[in-house]
């Protein structure tokens, strides 16, 4: 890897790293959802109750791409640091765990791909949080509060 290389590595670990706000509004918007029905679901009416619902589900999708992305976030920084040589001893040590989908033989991916691919995953958890946070705020506003 080249300076350009690793300095893309550390803007998009940097990016990650600013991006870690969006998992704690989602996690706290789930936390305060499951709150919420657990403690009131049979006084809540039925549209604040699906919409907290609603939320707390996003909740587990929200969950599993913010673990990703804190993976990622960990890889682009060790990438970044030289901590991981290159992208084929990252694909090996990705393959060994399982977590590579492709097969042994085929090439490494080149980093632009894969910092494609992180942006798109930053981009659905964000759309999953906005998601979540519309479904808390609809709930919010159908809350008969009487």
């Amino acid at each position: 890897m080249n300076d350009t290389d690793r300095a893309t590595c550390r803007a998009l670990a940097g990016l990650l790293r600013a991006a870690g706000v969006l998992a704690g509004w989602g996690f706290a918007l789930s936390a305060i959802s499951a709150l919420v029905l657990a403690l009131t679901l049979r006084s809540l009416p039925a549209t604040p109750s699906m919409a907290f619902g609603a939320v707390a589900i996003l909740g587990a999708l929200e969950r599993y791409f913010a673990f990703r992305l804190r993976l990622d976030r960990a890889l682009f920084d060790d990438l970044a640091r030289g901590a991981i040589a290159s992208l084929d001893a990252l694909d090996q040590a990705l393959d060994r765990l399982g977590l590579r989908n492709a097969p042994s033989t085929a090439s490494a991916r080149p980093l632009a791909d894969r910092v494609l691919g992180t942006r798109q995953l930053l981009q659905r958890h964000a759309i999953v949080v906005a998601c979540q946070s519309a479904m808390f705020l609809l709930a919010l506003m159908t809350q008969d509060l009487t």
